[in-house]
């Protein structure tokens, strides 16, 4: 059942159309609203006015007044639209007058000459640009090479940028492929493989600056970079092989020297210990040697002035450091047969083992030894 039907309201009666009003009034007709623009517009320009009001006449066109009218404000709307130019921060305005520079709009709102008079192209400065390339080359020593690298730039005078030089980012590559295959033509292949990289993207961003500021292209080169340098991919393996064992090489000789910065500090101090202990050893001699002779300049005095007493202690001390050293027996054969034997040594605290005297009827009356303390051998030493 319709929503506008009558009897459905809540108190028995009324409508319940949903698109009325709270108090029973309906919404503008969309067509009746566009009608209203119409006959205002009519208005402005000078026409008749609603024929459905029953006086107005219908066949009378606008007249020159409002024709004048519209066309101002949509003159003044035109030349608002190309006259006022908003500059972001980032960016720099570059105002072209017929085609021909004339000055750079700062960031901001700026007011310019409308098109076609004044035309203004932006141009945004601080963004950083990128640029890469990848190429083969060939290097000092004639061999080839293949080379990646990116040059990051940004735009620093955007007049210059736009019309000194055709294409600028493509002759910004160009430059940047040319200074690079100087660089690497004037280098050794081993020396831009292994440790010249860096030097390499700082000698071939030296020369693209150069370059850059003799084509005055308004452009700042903020970095170059070497992205991979490797051989061609038909002899990548041999040259991995040679690259390990120049690496190889480079290991063993830091072993080497690590091993020779270890031992001959070593064999330094040896031969400096060894040094000390002989200056030692014939200092040790020397002054030995030379007691020695002024013990022995002492006895001769002696002897000079009392032989000998001095022949008789000689002796003496000779006998008694023999016999400190060895072994004593003591035998008497004068009477009888039988032998004595007594072990000094034992009494009187020695270490050394003393070694069983030999029978006694195996030794001939001329071979016996006589004790130290015999008559008979105190008698020789003093018929001596």
């Amino acid at each position: 059942m319709p929503w506008n039907e009558p009897g459905r309201g809540s108190g028995g009666g009324g409508d319940r159309d949903p698109w009325k009003g709270g108090n029973g009034q309906q919404p503008p007709d969309l067509d009746e609203v566009f009608a209203n623009v119409q006959r205002r517009l009519k208005k402005i320009m000078g026409g008749g006015g609603d024929s459905s009001k029953g006086g107005g006449s219908a066949s009378g066109g606008p007249s020159f007044g409002g024709l004048l009218i519209l066309v101002g404000v949509l003159l003044v709307l035109w030349v608002a639209w190309n006259s006022l130019h908003i500059i972001d921060e980032s960016e720099r305005g570059v105002v072209l007058r017929f085609g021909e520079y004339t000055r750079t709009l700062n960031p901001g709102l700026n007011l310019t000459l409308p098109r076609p008079i004044e035309e203004v192209q932006k141009v945004n400065v601080s963004r950083v640009r990128s640029l890469e390339s990848t190429s083969r080359m060939l290097t000092g020593d004639e061999n080839l090479i293949d080379l990646g690298f990116a040059v990051q730039y940004r735009v620093l005078e955007p007049e210059k940028f736009l019309f000194n030089v055709q294409e600028p980012e493509v002759s910004l590559g160009h430059a940047a492929d040319s200074s690079m295959r100087e660089i690497v033509g004037t280098n050794n292949m081993d020396f831009i493989l292994e440790i010249g990289r860096g030097q390499i993207a700082l000698d071939a961003q030296a020369l693209l600056i150069e370059i850059i500021e003799r084509y005055d292209a308004g452009i700042e080169v903020l970095s170059f970079n070497l992205q991979e340098v490797r051989p061609p991919s038909q002899v990548r393996s041999a040259f991995d092989d040679v690259v390990r064992a120049r690496e190889d090489q480079i290991r063993f000789a830091n072993e080497a020297q690590a091993y020779a910065n270890q031992e001959i500090p070593e064999a330094r101090g040896r031969a400096a210990r060894v040094l000390e202990e002989a200056e030692g050893y014939r200092d040790a001699i020397i002054a030995q040697a030379t007691g020695e002779a002024a013990r022995f300049t002492a006895i001769l005095d002696q002897y000079i002035l009392a032989p000998e007493v001095t022949r008789e202690r000689i002796f003496l001390e000779t006998l008694e450091q023999v016999y400190g050293r060895s072994a004593k027996i003591l035998m008497d054969v004068s009477d009888s047969n039988n032998m004595f034997y007594l072990p000094l040594d034992t009494m009187r605290g020695g270490q050394a083992q003393m070694a069983p005297p030999p029978p006694a009827p195996l030794m001939a009356p001329s071979e016996q030894r006589m004790s130290p303390t015999d008559p008979r051998a105190r008698r020789g030493r003093e018929a001596r």
